[in-house]
């Protein structure tokens, strides 16, 4: 994680040598809005007593945090284009670390729904950036292979941050984990004031009517929309399964309820082992067929688990197997897709990469409430990850026959 990414000193004739930037940077960037989603998860009912709110307001402090992620992602792309990557960083950590004080001195429920809108808003900076920074400076393979690495470790928050938020809670109490967020922000503040150089090519015209056309060009473009939505179906779908696998497991399969935490951690895995293997294969392959192939592996594995919840055979071995297999495919999806996303037009990375980071989450955020209609939560997930998987696979297909955006 500490070796820089970098692209070879010279490319084309008389292009400039690229910036090197540390991956672990990067990833701290990222892993900054991941962080405070899940961390804030088992204060919720500390929080709820202190300052005497309801269950539904309290959800509202985590649905509304994935509502500004969404959206935050949305305004950063064409910031980042204009203005440079360096700056519009700066500005959104500053909001991060800001909301996070407001957070940890909130006097009400409403205030604090409030303030984790703004630290979402904030926060999504480095989830949007850190992707851009990595394609400024590499090349397609490159920037697939670092993303794999940065997805490696940003894949640890859903598993450690319950952990952490849990053990600051029982012995400081929930306030005190806006104030480590707080800092945590400030620190990324000033590794990029120090160490991180700007990344956005010189060079061009970077007019604000210039960077609205190509953004158009985006929104109409056959291979974006079909890298975008196609990843958010292959990657974030997983959320399906995650928001119904208690159920699952604790009312379906008789299983304790301390057990669901242990199933979800091993599912991590298999993210890991794809994200690594997909960075071994990238130089040895092309990045659209470890795309489709990838995702093939996620849609067979999909198949398999509604044709076992269909038959009556689901048991915990068949759900959490599944399911590891899927996510080893997400493994493959999650930076080739992306990669491929923000390769479409090169003058307007950082708003192709906003775009992609609100379609995934737009796409998780439908997928996991679908899985929650019906009486049966097994064969919701299962029909919402099969689904999901073959629009997938159908939108890859549709991008990779396309033509890249014309660039005005």
């Amino acid at each position: 994680m500490n070796a820089p990414v970098k692209e070879p000193a010279t490319g084309m004739a008389g292009e400039e040598p690229r910036p090197k930037v540390s991956l672990w940077l990067l990833a701290s960037l990222t892993f900054s809005a991941t962080l405070a989603m899940h961390i804030f998860v088992p204060a919720l009912p500390q929080a709820a007593r202190d300052l005497d709110a309801g269950v539904g307001a309290m959800q509202l402090t985590i649905s509304l945090y994935i509502f500004g992620l969404a959206v935050g992602q949305l305004i950063y792309g064409p910031i980042a284009d204009r203005f440079g990557r360096r700056p519009t960083l700066i500005m959104g950590l500053c909001i991060y670390v800001v909301a996070g004080i407001a957070a940890a001195v909130t006097p009400s429920a409403d205030a604090l729904i409030v303030t984790r809108l703004f630290q979402a808003m904030g926060g999504c900076v480095g989830m949007v950036l850190g992707r851009t920074i990595i394609r400024d400076i590499s090349s397609a393979q490159d920037a697939v292979r670092s993303l794999a690495l940065v997805n490696l470790f940003i894949t640890v928050g859903p598993a450690i941050a319950p952990l952490i938020g849990g053990a600051l809670t029982s012995t400081v109490g929930w306030r005190f984990i806006f104030v480590a967020l707080a800092l945590f922000g400030v620190m990324n503040i000033m590794f990029t004031v120090w160490i991180l150089p700007e990344t956005r090519r010189a060079g061009g015209d970077n007019s604000g009517a210039t960077l609205a056309r190509n953004y158009r060009s985006l929104l109409t473009s056959p291979a974006f929309l079909g890298y975008a939505i196609g990843g958010g179906c292959a990657t974030t779908s997983m959320y399906a399964f995650i928001g119904v696998a208690p159920f699952i497991f604790i009312n379906e399969l008789g299983r304790p309820a301390y057990e669901v935490g242990l199933y979800l951690a091993l599912l991590v895995g298999g993210i890991w082992i794809g994200s690594i293997v997909v960075s071994r294969l990238i130089m040895r392959m092309p990045i659209r067929s470890l795309l489709i192939g990838g995702n093939l592996i996620s849609l067979v594995a999909a198949f398999m688990f509604l044709g076992v919840v269909v038959s009556g055979h689901l048991t915990v071995s068949w759900a959490v197997g599944l399911m590891f297999v899927f996510l080893f495919g997400v493994g493959f999806a999650a930076p080739t897709a992306v990669t491929q996303a923000v390769s479409v037009n090169q003058k307007v990375v950082g708003s192709a990469s906003g775009l992609y980071g609100f379609a995934q989450m737009s796409v998780g955020a439908l997928c996991a409430a679908l899985a929650g209609l019906g009486s049966d939560p097994a064969l919701a997930a299962a029909l919402v990850l099969t689904g999901a998987t073959v629009v997938a696979q159908i939108a890859f297909m549709i991008a990779q026959r396309s033509g890249p955006a014309k660039a005005i």
